[in-house]
């Protein structure tokens, strides 16, 4: 029975831990497991707690049930203060910075029973510096970035969440490369406490998980909001298809999947629209890079001015350009990007979500760097929530997603319609995805 345990989605292992037909204990010992078989391959932690976390495990076995996550094991973003564990932000400044207190969601998360059992790699400062991390699914490409060890450690059945974040694809591009879900809520909705800051207005906590209730139930603890437990949906939902202005950079199996993915819908019933593109689209992915530069530069300001010589060239490149940019240029650019957000508001008036490209297509090779996080850009720019939903396979064999977004604050819709449309979807499925969705595992 152990070895299969760490297989468990988390919807299904929490159910089994509150019914006491499964411990906790057994749930870590056999998430240890796998990390201790597969940790050399992949690369995904920064430090791990074994002692600790059974321990915990055991507690919570001989107590009364502490909440939705009782006894869950989770990773944590090594970008997430944590008071048990060293907090490294991907650089060397912080080798032995030790954080006093937990960040909000992970004691969130504590609070109503999980088991943090390690820190996750991220790239330095949840920028575009690749970590060691490796794809599950082939360890000759990487698993995306920033959230990278997050995004490997759940899709290689080490745990069933992992805290991630989003400054500017960094949960949807990774969710997308290692074929599972990945959900960044809506601007705000999760608290950013705690969480070291890259840039103010695009940051957005979340996580990922091997199916759109495994997100939702770790979701409604982080936002307090109980209606996510209860994702029945039984309408047709109106779906713009969104291509973008960045379709030419877009693979091949970028657009198969497109393109089967609104027919499948279609035929299950989905009102299936393209949407127009507006031309000032163009202009959305600059718009979110100069914006991201200007606030990284702010927000790393103590990394910059005393400790340029332990940065990488890849980061300093961020930050010189991002001090270029003067304040008036800033303000103008956050009037443009409310501009664009308002008008996009405006459209789901006529659709209930949207589907797009999660990326531009397989993930590259891991010496090639982490990915493009083009596809993404625009819709954290607006603070939308967002799904990337594992669907089809590129011609390594390697995951292809799609990116679904939703309406601002209604984020419960949101989850929802991802859940009706990813079940369609799945039911489509290619004959090397599981029946779970996921693909083979290593």
């Amino acid at each position: 029975m152990s070895t299969a345990l760490n297989r468990l989605g988390a919807l299904e292992a929490a159910h089994k831990l509150q019914r006491r037909e499964l411990t906790a204990v057994q749930l870590v010992r056999a998430c240890f497991a796998r990390i201790e078989q597969r940790e050399n391959t992949i690369h995904a932690w920064t430090a791990l707690q074994k002692q600790a976390a059974l321990e915990h495990a055991e507690a919570l076995d001989q107590g009364a049930l502490r909440g939705l996550l009782h006894g869950l094991p989770i990773g944590v973003k090594d970008l997430f203060d944590t008071v048990d564990l060293p907090t490294r932000y991907g650089s060397a400044i912080y080798e032995r910075h030790q954080p006093g207190l937990d960040a909000a969601a992970v004691a969130l998360c504590r609070h109503a029973g999980a088991v943090v059992i390690g820190k996750t790699v991220t790239t330095e400062f949840a920028t575009y510096q690749a970590g060691p991390t490796r794809n599950p699914r082939n360890a000759a490409y990487t698993p995306g970035g920033s959230s990278s060890g997050s995004a490997a450690a759940v899709a290689d059945d080490m745990v069933p969440f992992a805290l991630g974040s989003q400054t500017a694809g960094s949960i949807i591009r990774p969710a997308s490369y290692c074929g599972i879900v990945g959900y960044k809520p809506t601007f705000g909705a999760i608290s950013r406490a705690g969480v070291k800051s890259l840039a103010e207005s695009l940051d957005t906590v979340g996580g990922f998980a091997r199916s759109v209730p495994d997100v939702a139930l770790f979701a409604s603890v982080l936002m307090r909001d109980p209606r996510l437990l209860n994702l029945a949906y039984d309408a047709k939902p109106r779906i713009g298809m969104y291509r973008s202005l960045q379709w030419r950079h877009a693979q091949a199996e970028t657009k198969e999947a497109f393109a089967q993915a609104a027919a499948t819908l279609s035929r299950a019933g989905a009102h299936v629209e393209e949407v127009p593109l507006p031309p000032e689209h163009c202009l959305l992915v600059q718009l979110h890079a100069d914006i991201m530069a200007f606030e990284s530069s702010q927000a790393l300001a103590y990394e910059r001015l005393e400790h340029a010589a332990q940065l990488s060239p890849k980061i300093q490149a961020i930050l010189e350009a991002g001090a270029r940019i003067c304040a008036e240029e800033h303000i103008a650019n956050l009037a443009r990007a409310a501009e664009s957000r308002a008008r996009v508001d405006g459209w789901f008036d006529k659709y209930d979500v949207l589907l797009a490209p999660a990326a531009s297509g397989e993930a590259p090779f891991a010496d090639l760097g982490t990915g493009d996080p083009q596809f993404s850009r625009a819709w954290t720019l607006f603070g939308l929530p967002c799904l990337s939903l594992p669907f089809a396979t590129g011609p390594q064999g390697l995951p292809v997603g799609l990116q679904l977004i939703g309406k601002r604050h209604d984020d419960h819709r949101t989850l929802a319609i991802a859940a009706w449309v990813h079940e369609r979807l799945l039911a489509a499925r290619e004959p090397d995805i599981g029946a779970s969705g996921m693909w083979p595992r290593g």
